[in-house]
Formats: structure tokens, sequence, C-alpha cells
């Protein structure tokens, strides 16, 4: 099978690396020349990905329509660029070809939709899109670590594609008609990492850490849920899963962001210190927007959002969080499990 993965960042070049050695034929596409060049000289990024390198048999292009003609196209760049590289393949990928979406995310000049809405947007051709998403660190995917994640579509045709084309015997996809609830847990917990780093960075313990975590995915599926989600998706690899690996991993650049908030930095400093897009600041910012229009509790993530975004201090955070009102742990707006 032909597959061409579309941007050449720590995670584009781990699957590219991964469907190579699936036996599938596999072209890289940049639009820079200079990073072509760069991966054409060194056969991979040892800023991102020290040590691991591409098998000799990865083609590399900056020509968008050759990389467009293939079985399978897979989007792998950072969120804000997923509709300027979808609309560049407009008219391009054959009809009916599956699109992979790898970015995790909202679409911020999109009115914050999320991005598989994005990709039917800008291609219109009616392409089914997947999502394949979970707990899956490039650093460990390149490097043959056993990972498991979800391909979520409406279009189970697709989904079953895409799982038998990057499953292999330490690379586990599932399948999901969910792919609402799969976006938001991959673009929600980048919100939580953020909060458990701070939070750690503070000097906070692990109890604290533990709830933010679990009230965090608590809330993940809250607003799932009243934006069309299964509530089941976020207890799966989209969802806790995802949570778990971004919130305690030094790999995950949304907690490394957090440690150094926490410490003290300004959170524009603190990014540029991590010196890679950090997903969950955006995502915060996000969130914010659509609950405008999604009246649903999210306490931590309102928190976040005063912190990042208003210039509170940590402990007024803190004091906001637990000054609310007492309540049952168990969530009184949720549907039985069993009705879904």
């Amino acid at each position: 099978m032909k597959l061409s993965v579309f941007g050449c960042g720590g995670w584009g070049l781990a699957i590219a690396g991964l469907l190579s050695r699936n036996g599938h034929t596999v072209t890289l596409w940049t639009p820079f020349e200079e990073e072509r060049a760069a991966l054409a000289r060194d056969r991979g990024n040892p800023r991102l990905l020290p040590g691991v390198l591409l098998d000799g048999s990865v083609g590399l292009t900056t020509d968008r329509a050759a990389a467009a003609d293939a079985d399978m196209a897979v989007i792998a760049v950072p969120s804000y660029a997923v509709h300027e590289t979808a609309s560049g393949l407009r008219g391009l990928l054959p009809a009916g070809r599956p699109v992979v979406l790898l970015s995790k995310g909202f679409d911020r000049d999109g009115g914050y939709c999320l991005l598989s809405d994005t990709l039917e947007h800008a291609l219109g051709d009616g392409s089914p899109i997947v999502a394949l998403t979970g707990p899956s660190h490039a650093e460990e995917v390149a490097r043959g670590i056993p990972t498991a994640v979800v391909a979520a579509s409406r279009d189970r045709g697709a989904a079953e594609a895409v799982q038998a084309a990057f499953s292999s015997p330490v690379f586990r996809v599932y399948t999901s008609p969910d792919i609402i609830g799969a976006e938001l847990g991959g673009a929600m917990k980048n919100v939580m990492a953020l909060a458990a780093g701070i939070s750690d960075g503070a000097g906070f313990g692990d109890n604290t850490k533990a709830l933010l975590m679990t009230r965090g995915i608590a809330e993940m599926a809250r607003f799932g849920v009243r934006m069309g989600g299964k509530l089941q998706t976020f207890s799966g690899l989209s969802g806790v899963g995802d949570l778990i690996v971004t919130c305690i991993s030094d790999h995950s650049r949304n907690r490394r962001a957090g440690l150094l908030i926490g410490a003290g930095k300004r959170p524009e400093d603190a990014i540029r210190e991590v010196g890679a897009v950090v997903e969950g600041y955006y995502a915060v910012q996000a969130v914010h927007e659509l609950q405008k229009k999604i009246p649903v509790e999210l306490p931590i993530s309102e928190a976040m959002y005063r912190l990042l975004f208003e210039g509170d201090d940590i402990q007024s955070v803190v004091k906001s969080l637990f000054s609310r009102e007492l309540r049952s742990e168990l969530e009184p707006d949720w549907h039985d499990p069993s009705e879904w």
C-alpha cells in the first residue's frame, strides 16, 4: 500500500518509520526544502528523535501533488497547520481514500471546531476521516516500544483499513465509531497535563496530581458527552489512557511547560523554553470559548484559563477550586452506560 505522511515532526517521522516497517511504500512530505534536504542527509532528526533513523526506502518530497497520489493520506502537522495543509490537498487526493488525522487539538480559526471537521471542510470531497489517537509518544513508537491506540471514524470501513495498515507486533490499533469523543479526549488531556505539570512544579504532591487526573477525566467526559461523544470513550485509550501518559511522562511537552509555569515562569516564557508547540495552552483557550456556547461545569479548565490568560496566581486558583460547593462524586447528568 502507498501511504503519504504530511508533516515531518517527531510524530510524522515515527509513523513513517512504523508504516515502512509494516511493508508499505511511504512518502514523507514537507513544505520546506531545507527540511527535506536535512532529512535526506541525516535520515532523521536528531533533535526530535535522537538515535532514530528512517529506513532508506522512505521517500522525501516537497511536491504536494506527488505525495497526494497515495492509497491513504496521514496528516501529522500541528493543529494550527491542519487547515492550510488540507486546503493544499483539495482536489489532489484520490476520491474516497481515507485521511488519517494524527494532530490533536482545536481549530482556532475555524471557531474552535474539531480538527476532523476542519479536514472535512477543507478537503470538500467526502474523504472518510479517521482520527488515530491514544497514549502514543513519538519517542517510544519510533523505537518500537509496545503501544496501543484507537482509530476512530464514522466510516467503519475506513477505520478498519487504518487498523490493518498501522497494526504491527508492537503497535495495536482498536477501532471506534466515536470520533468526537476520541478527538476531544486527545485535545482536552493536554489541558490536564499542563495542570499536572504546574502542580508538580509548584511543589504539590502525588495526591494533588491524582486529584487533577481523576477529576480531569470526569471533566473531559462531561464536556465530551455534551459535545456528542460517548461516555465509554473517555475510559478508553483516547481518554484516560492518553491522559495518564501525558500527565506523567517527561516526553510530554505540556507537562514540561507546566513544570516551568509552576516553578514561577510566565506561561509565554515557559512555552518558549520548551521550544515546541504546547497544544494544551491553546486548548485551554479553545475550551473557554466553546464553554460559552455549551454551558457545562469545567472547574479545572476554567481555573487553567484564569491562571494562563488572566494572571491569577496558583494559590488563588487552588483556593477557588477547593472552596466550591461540596457535592457527590457521581455525575448526575451522565447517562447509564448501558444506553449507549
